[in-house]
């Protein structure tokens, strides 16, 4: 009987294999190991870790002289804000604003402010203007802003104000021409974002606008607020919209949450993309337990802007107490290049990736920090005579931007920029009954 063959070492030899499976083990045997090369080169190129960068401390104040300032709005916000000037060591608080006695009461007393500069009525704006203050911090309803604004600066004093700086596409132009003549006159003029002065965001943004970023491709910013309650029929009133914030339920005196709120998100996306929207498409909902004629501020946003760039801005936005899994940060832009992205952020931490370069810093009470940066960024300005007024510009576009992003998403129609500002729709509320 015949001894069987030695088994061979050719794979073709072997029982079962053919030259299909002979060139395809060659294939795969290569495709392999140009997957290996691949993952080694993406290795290789993997951006470095970052390790957060902790911010010098900043340095305290240097005051030369004292600046005589008033307060208009003296409210949970106006109240703290103007405690800060007085902490900053470089104003003296001289005058009171308010509607309501009770709360120009407390914050005069808490500051040591002679009753007989504690004004109240629709018409204490212009006693704080006329009270011998060279500044005054306007904190009131974004809805009063372009007319408290206008006369401050057309009275030749410096001005400090709130975001935003107005609800329309109108009251945003009046601020402008305001910003333009306080400019002309030789007076300060700034807008109060916090976003953009945190280090770590500014350490991101100039990166992002750096080469390995490559040309922006799409943003998304997020304004993912918690809302405040709802407001019951008997409270649409417009003195109830004027106490303790309640101003976020009515578009007239608070512009929407895309508007009070979001806006920080929105502004810190324009600060990276250095240009105003052309466009914008959307749709927004009213979400409350009652009719939405009682409250028409709405609750959750989706709006997609167009810029002449190309880039894609996705802006994202809710007021609701549903304790929604928390974003890195809740107010936010996240920006991404061809080549890099990174995120500027209203807490948590800022962050830029690419392929050669990462870095990753804390944003650290910055509803605190940013606030006393930009005040003594005022002081210095005035001290300086520096009358740039660089907040002016993109504080006007971020305030467009959203209410652009509201009107388009409340009609649900593409809405171009130029619409907006041509149309020029007013929100009105009636002050009927109010104390003049």
């Amino acid at each position: 009987m015949q001894n069987p063959p030695e088994p061979s070492n050719t794979p073709g030899d072997q029982p079962g294999w053919n030259r299909r499976h002979f060139l395809g083990g060659i294939i795969g045997a290569t495709a392999a190991a140009s997957a290996l090369a691949s993952v080694k080169t993406i290795a290789a190129k993997a951006p470095p870790k970052a390790t957060e960068t902790i911010p010098p401390p900043e340095p305290a104040p240097v005051i030369t002289r004292k600046i005589k300032v008033g307060l208009v709005g003296c409210g949970t916000r106006g109240s703290w804000i103007i405690k800060l000037f007085k902490d900053h060591g470089g104003f003296d608080v001289v005058a009171l604003g308010d509607y309501f006695q009770d709360a120009v009461d407390k914050c005069g007393d808490a500051l040591a402010v002679d009753s007989s500069k504690r004004f109240t009525t629709l018409s204490a704006y212009k006693k704080v203007i006329e009270s011998g203050a060279e500044a005054v911090a306007f904190i009131t309803p974004p809805y009063f802003f372009p007319e408290h604004v206008v006369a401050g600066v057309d009275a030749g004093l410096h001005v400090y104000m709130a975001k935003p700086i107005a609800v329309d596409a109108p009251g945003c132009l009046k601020i402008a021409a305001a910003a333009k003549k306080a400019t002309e006159h030789q007076r300060c003029f700034l807008v109060d974002f916090q976003l953009p002065t945190d280090p770590s965001n500014i350490e991101v943004r100039k990166r992002l606008l750096g080469p390995g970023t490559g040309a922006l491709a799409h943003v998304t910013s997020f304004g993912m607020g918690g809302g405040g309650g709802d407001i019951m029929p008997q409270q649409k009133t417009a003195e109830y919209f004027m106490r303790h914030g309640a101003w976020m339920h009515s578009i007239a005196m608070g512009g929407d949450m895309i508007v009070n709120f979001d806006i920080h998100g929105i502004d810190g996306a324009l600060w990276v993309i250095g240009e105003r929207p052309v466009a914008a498409s959307g749709t927004s909902r009213v979400l409350v337990d009652h009719a939405p004629s009682v409250q028409d501020a709405h609750t959750v946003c989706s709006v997609i802007y167009e810029y002449t760039s190309g880039v894609i801005h996705t802006h994202i936005g809710q007021g609701l107490t549903n304790q929604a899994v928390p974003l890195p940060a809740s107010l936010c832009a996240q920006v991404y290049g061809r080549t890099g992205s990174g995120a500027v952020s209203y807490g948590g931490k800022a962050e830029y990736r690419c392929a050669d370069d990462a870095f990753v810093g804390p944003v650290t009470d910055l509803y605190g920090a940013g606030v006393k940066r930009n005040i003594a960024t005022f002081y210095r300005n005035i001290v300086d005579n520096d009358f740039s007024n660089p907040t002016v510009p993109r504080a006007v576009d971020s305030t467009l931007t959203a209410i652009l992003g509201r009107d388009a998403a409340e009609s649900r129609a593409r809405m171009t920029m130029d619409e907006l500002i041509k149309i020029g729709k007013l929100r009105e509320i009636d002050l009927t009954g109010l104390k003049t």
